[in-house]
């Protein structure tokens, strides 16, 4: 009895530890047992592509989400940034540099907005970012008169290449997004910010009382978040060859998803950003096979939906 209590034990231990990864090489299998399209490079690299826009932005949601809080306004932003780039280079013919420095500082400013008006104005995360994603939209619209707004070819040579361009093989969205869950990974295990954001997470309170300035790291955290919005606005126009204040629809809720099924808990603590690289990564997948097999859209979201129950499930069960 001993030994398969022992056994059993051990068993329940690493499936706790490594059900997300087990879950991806599951999907992975069979994914490519039921089409032989899907475990080709050009299908793989194609998957990893797809996925880096919304990995971007997930990566960011995490550090929010371990402070307990939310951002809904993620797709919005990532409008707002694109049309905000898109104009400045038809209308205003700025170069690169500048429309790069203005979308990434656009995003840091819209995430600071979301921090402060959050900690300042002690309101509830999905509220203020439930109300900034509505006002942020319409701004897009306003600015784009409501009209996608084409580059062609005023499109940048060097933004071109962060959506489409390839360093050797691997696409550069790919790269850009390793390179974000590298940082990522760093600033949570290493620098006191990660130090700070899960202790927020795991008892606000107590942090605040051992000297924390939680009001001021929360709202880097939001900084944080839309900075890696506008990074993937630009691979996202860079690709598109468009701003567009429609673009983003919906980016919220899967970047959420990926972050729930990586393992991060919504209660804030708990969690990590290469959970989420896992989560982005099987919902990138999932879309892949599901198109693949020719299986229609709305039966795509009603399973993310119910995937995301059992990512929450589960997670409730590790905590």
């Amino acid at each position: 009895m001993g030994k398969k209590a022992g056994i059993h034990s051990l068993l329940k231990r690493i499936w706790e530890k490594y059900n997300i990864l087990l879950g991806l090489l599951v999907l992975f299998i069979f994914s490519s047992l039921v089409s032989e399209a899907f475990l080709t490079a050009r299908n793989l690299l194609n998957v990893m592509r797809q996925v880096s826009i919304n990995g971007i932005i997930a990566i960011g949601m995490t550090f929010v989400i371990l402070t307990a809080g939310i951002d809904l306004s993620v797709g919005a932003m990532l409008a707002m940034v694109g049309c905000l780039c898109a104009g400045l280079i038809k209308f205003n013919g700025l170069g690169f540099i500048l429309v790069l420095l203005t979308g990434l500082g656009a995003g840091l400013l819209m995430g600071a907005a979301n921090g402060i008006v959050i900690t300042k104005g002690k309101i509830q995360p999905f509220i203020v970012t439930l109300a900034t994603m509505t006002s942020i939209r319409g701004l897009a619209f306003l600015y784009s008169k409501g009209r996608p707004i084409v580059l062609g070819d005023s499109t940048p040579s060097t933004l071109q290449f962060i959506g489409e361009g390839y360093i050797g093989p691997i696409p550069v969205p790919v790269v850009l997004f390793l390179a974000v869950l590298a940082l990522s990974s760093f600033i949570l295990r290493r620098m006191v910010l990660g130090r700070y954001v899960y202790a927020i997470g795991g008892n606000e309170e107590a942090a605040r009382l051992s000297g924390i300035n939680v009001d001021f790291y929360k709202t880097v955290v939001y900084a944080l978040s839309g900075l890696f919005v506008a990074l993937a606005s630009l691979i996202a126009i860079g690709r598109l060859g468009v701003g567009n204040a429609d673009l983003g629809l919906g980016y919220e809720l899967n970047a959420i998803a990926a972050v729930v099924i990586g393992g991060t808990s919504l209660m804030g603590g708990i969690g990590t950003v290469e959970g989420t690289f896992i989560g982005a990564v099987i919902l990138g997948i999932l879309n892949n096979i599901l198109n693949l097999l020719g299986v229609g859209s709305f039966f795509q979201q009603i399973l993310k939906g119910i995937i995301i129950i059992i990512a929450v499930l589960l997670s409730k069960k590790r905590t």
